[in-house]
């Protein structure tokens, strides 16, 4: 149990944070390779007891050993601070700081701490707030009193493709609380709630699931009005999927390609020519087209929660691959090099 004057650290006192939006409020000293800028203020909820879920890939998971102030979670630390502190450096640096997200935990306390949290920093500064929300604990009013909370939008981590590979898990597969339905009715009334655009779903890479499966995903979340923030696959050390490899650069390379066009309604899914596997051979878009996108380098950025300006606040620099050359997501635009670098990953 961690103690600072004799008191436990919890929420809605104190939250914990990401490395990276330490870094950024001036709690952890560190640069950020080729100078990235991070624009959106991580927190997550923080609790003794930790978190239900059983998740097979997550660094917060129950079954994983150690205490929950512990544990790592995408692959580094989230210290934890003072709320109070963190709202007055966030005040100090307005400028930098496009979005705030509260990321819940599968904890009965995080639903009330969510909105009392949202509340206070709505009323610190005019910062828009997401929220990533677990549906598993909520019921459908909890979405309309966290809007009226102050927040602005909402995401939910469907993480996995199809059914089965989220009940094997994140299910019944591990133990785990959470339901492939349960997540889906969530992010329709998300949707719903704060309108279409400011809600959508995580999707990771590389689970098991094939190319065809993850675009009919992405399609799906369009469909419905939403947008979708993508991730690959990268192993948490302790967690029970330790081991298991990332995907292929040239299969993550397709799929940001696949999402960007989806989103864009260039093209569908279901236009898409796939082979026996599920590989993408083809977007249904002129290739004189698909080349003007890729000479962008904006397929190959990451996705997230915009600011008011319109532009990704939450860029999470390297939170899904090591810094480098071979960064999968951009949090930055790409140079020409780095666009070469991607048509060469392209080609597998």
């Amino acid at each position: 149990m961690i103690r600072q004057d004799d008191k436990i650290l919890e929420s809605p006192t104190y939250m914990r944070m990401s490395l990276a939006a330490a870094m950024t409020l001036g709690f952890k000293k560190g640069l950020f390779y080729r100078n990235a800028k991070l624009h959106c203020i991580n927190l997550l909820l923080t609790y003794n007891s930790g978190c239900a879920a059983r998740c097979a890939y997550c660094g917060l998971s129950g079954k994983r050993a150690g205490t929950y102030s512990e544990k790592s979670f995408i692959r580094v630390t989230w210290p934890t601070y003072p709320l109070k502190e963190i709202i007055r450096r966030i005040s100090d640096r307005q400028n930098r700081v496009k979005r705030i997200c509260i990321s819940m935990i599968t904890n009965k306390k995080a639903v009330k701490d969510t909105e009392s949290i949202c509340v206070r920093l709505r009323s610190s500064f005019d910062i828009p707030v997401s929220l990533l929300i677990s549906p598993t604990i909520l019921n459908g009013n909890d979405l309309i009193a966290f809007k009226k909370a102050g927040a602005d939008k909402a995401g939910v981590a469907i993480d996995l493709a199809t059914p089965a590979l989220f009940d094997k898990y994140r299910g019944t597969g591990v133990g785990g609380p959470h339901n492939w339905t349960t997540y889906w009715d969530f992010l329709e009334a998300s949707i719903r709630v704060f309108g279409e655009g400011n809600a959508g779903a995580h999707f990771i890479v590389g689970m098991g699931e094939t190319e065809k499966e993850m675009c009919h995903a992405i399609q799906q979340v369009r469909d419905m009005g939403g947008r979708t923030h993508l991730f690959t696959f990268f192993p948490e050390d302790g967690s029970a999927m330790g081991d298991y490899p990332q995907p292929p650069m040239d299969q993550y390379r397709r799929i940001q390609l696949a999402q960007y066009v989806i989103e864009r309604q260039i093209s569908h899914a279901d236009r898409f020519t796939y082979t026996e596997s599920g590989k993408i051979t083809d977007f249904d878009v002129p290739s004189d087209l698909i080349d003007q996108i890729i000479e962008t380098g904006e397929p190959f950025r990451t996705t997230g929660c915009t600011g008011d300006d319109g532009e990704t606040a939450c860029n999470r620099p390297y939170g899904n691959s090591r810094p480098g050359p071979d960064i999968r997501n951009y949090p930055f635009p790409p140079t020409s090099e780095d666009i070469q670098r991607i048509r060469n990953q392209l080609n597998g």
